[in-house]
């Protein structure tokens, strides 16, 4: 199984590079944290085991309105591969399950 994530800002149509990631377990454990890359991605997240997981963005710097995003997902087999990226305007956001 494997973890990524990548962010684009929808306000510039381009990456969001520097973004601070944190991944938690659902009881607040923090896994790991890093920085997305030049092209708003991070692709070696630890692989979590089964269970619910949180993503949080640092999202302060690209929107004034929500200093932080929090995505919670649920690995149901552990032996896929695991893809949650983040669409991000100053006022609004969205995220899917990606490939």
């Amino acid at each position: 199984m494997s973890l990524s994530t990548h962010v684009l800002n929808a306000a510039t149509g381009r990456p969001a590079a520097g973004l601070t990631v944190r991944l938690e377990r659902a009881d607040g454990t923090v896994l790991a944290q890093g920085h997305t890359d030049d092209d708003g991605r991070i692709k070696d997240l630890p692989a979590p085991e089964a269970g619910t997981h949180r993503l949080i963005f640092d999202t302060g710097y690209i929107s004034p309105f929500y200093p932080e995003v929090t995505i919670a997902f649920t690995v149901t087999d552990p032996a896929e591969h695991y893809h949650v990226p983040l669409l991000l305007s100053p006022y609004s956001f969205s995220t899917y399950r990606g490939s």
